[in-house]
């Protein structure tokens, strides 16, 4: 039996500038017909070939939720959402937790949202939606602040 889809957080719902949302459901769903059945080709990449920087940032900024990993079962699914866009700057391909979205969306006037559910059990790995978010007015990027990666190298 396959575990229900993602669960979207209740702070999502204050999203008010959400839009354009893709539901990646259909290639979660072949994806996992395809684990199931190794007669099937998967393709270049495999479902549990979780790269391991994934791996640490799922074990330490992932929002938990309430789904079992649909490939091992053992343990739940926790959740990372990804932020990109020409207004946020060096920011752009970071980590947000929801809440943090909830007040960009008043900062920025567009970025793209990508969810990705993540196993740090099997490694299991699935981009299930995106989606984006912003009031829609045009903003320059932050000026680019010196990080310690500048300074040491």
């Amino acid at each position: 039996m396959e575990s229900p889809c993602w669960e979207p957080p209740t702070t999502l719902g204050v999203m008010w500038s959400k839009r354009a949302e893709v539901d990646y459901a259909l290639q979660r769903h072949n994806s996992l017909q395809a684990l199931r059945r190794p007669q099937r080709a998967l393709g270049e990449s495999d479902p549990c070939d979780a790269d391991p920087v994934l791996l640490h940032s799922a074990a330490n900024h992932g929002e938990p939720t309430n789904s079992d990993c649909p490939a091992c079962s053992d343990t739940k699914l926790v959740n990372l959402r990804y932020v990109f866009g020409e207004q946020l700057g060096q920011y752009s391909g970071r980590i947000k937790a929801s809440a943090e979205l909830v007040e960009m969306q008043h900062q920025y006037g567009e970025f793209k949202v990508c969810v990705v559910e993540v196993c740090t059990e099997c490694g299991w790995n699935h981009m299930i939606t995106t989606y984006l978010l912003g009031d829609g007015t045009k903003r320059r990027p932050p000026r680019r602040q010196q990080t310690a990666e500048d300074i040491y190298g």
